[in-house]
């Protein structure tokens, strides 16, 4: 097999066909800045309303806003850094888990610089949180949660639904980031009780450089970026038209057909994976998202692999996209207890709508001969 076979789809996907043809007019006749009052403006600014119209459908809100940024980074920080410093009069203290997005962990160290507490939960060795142990980290000074629902290397589902419903009991904010999850996994941002949801148009077959950040009516927050007062006045900035546009046209992209092929493409390559020797699934087998596979091999190198496999053309991670170029050990890895050694050999398939039968079935075929020979070199015996 001589063509190349793309299996890292939770770094990002590739743009679908009809996402481009929505897109292409905006590049081109339609160019108007959507903040200018005349006719340029006005088309492309109708434009936004519409999709901001039917992305806040998609997630099944009835009420709030939505704002779009740049990447889902941005959104995080938004909702976390946006949330801790307009409701500072109230608390300082934040929780989160311990297998966050880097975006998130990382703005929270920050805020520990500025004065917040932040508690960061453990999770099981599946990589879920223990929603009992949350309820107990809550403090009279607690004014954010923010948990994600699908985890970015292992998968994992988060029952942010029943942690949503404590916030809410509680008075808390709830964040989480669905950048993983969004039009794979059931989100309601009503019937989830939540107050903040990230979402990313790049991991749904939209655009790179467009996100967004859905904000509850009753959410206290303050801007991050200042500019010209679009957004609401929460992210200043000309919006990326094009980006838009085709993040709208991308949440339809994918069907529960899709879903469905996904699923059964997972479930297989899991149950094949695990027939080689030493092989190890990490994460949850039935808590998972439908495209997601993180799997470790004792003795051998993930790096490797993924070297052996990327001079056949087969593309795939050893984590996360935003940490892949960092030689220290997957802190979500490390997070259900694995050692080291058990995180750097390590492998994350995500594979996408577009991904075949065949495509998989050739994959299976060559990484049992990969392993064997990386253990036959290894110098761990």
């Amino acid at each position: 097999m001589t063509n190349t076979i793309y299996l890292d789809n939770g770094a990002t996907t590739q743009i679908a066909p009809e996402v481009l043809k929505a897109m292409k007019p905006y590049l081109t006749k339609k160019f108007g800045n959507p903040n200018s009052i005349h006719l340029f403006g006005r088309e492309p600014a109708k434009a936004i309303e519409m999709v901001r119209k039917r992305i806040l459908e998609k997630l099944g809100a009835k009420r709030g806003i939505l704002v779009f940024t740049g990447c889902g980074s941005e959104s995080n920080n938004l909702a976390i850094k946006g949330v801790a410093f307009a409701n500072r009069n109230k608390g300082k203290h934040i929780i989160t888990s311990k297998i966050e997005h880097s975006c998130v962990l990382e703005s929270c160290k920050w805020l520990e610089k500025q004065g917040f507490e932040i508690t960061y939960l453990d999770v099981n060795k599946e990589g879920i949180v223990d929603v009992g142990a949350l309820k107990k980290a809550i403090r009279k000074d607690t004014i954010l949660v923010s948990v994600m629902h699908v985890n970015n290397e292992i998968g994992t589902i988060q029952p942010i639904c029943e942690i949503g419903k404590i916030c809410r009991e509680k008075g808390i904010y709830f964040h989480t980031d669905a950048c993983q999850s969004f039009t794979k996994v059931p989100l309601n941002v009503d019937k989830y009780f939540l107050d903040l949801v990230t979402i990313s148009a790049h991991k749904i077959h939209g655009p790179k450089g467009v996100a967004a950040l859905y904000i509850q009516n009753n959410v206290k927050i303050e801007p991050w970026v200042h500019g010209g007062g679009q957004e609401d006045g929460l992210r200043g900035g000309t919006q990326n038209i094009p980006g838009i546009i085709g993040f709208g046209a991308a949440v339809d992209v994918i069907k529960p057909e899709d879903i469905k092929k996904m699923t059964e493409i997972r479930n297989k390559t899991i149950k094949e994976i695990l027939k080689i020797k030493g092989s190890h699934l990490n994460g949850s087998l039935t808590q998972r998202a439908c495209n997601n596979i993180n799997v470790r091999f004792d003795k051998i190198e993930g790096e490797s692999l993924l070297m052996h496999l990327d001079n056949l053309g087969i593309a795939v991670s050893t984590g996360s996209a935003c940490a892949s170029k960092s030689l220290e050990p997957s802190h979500v890895l490390r997070a259900l207890g694995l050692s080291p050694e058990q995180t750097h050999g390590s492998l994350r398939i995500t594979i996408s709508k577009y991904t075949t039968n065949k495509e998989i079935d050739y994959f299976l075929s060559v990484l049992p001969k990969f392993i064997e020979k990386l253990r036959n070199i290894s110098p761990l015996k």
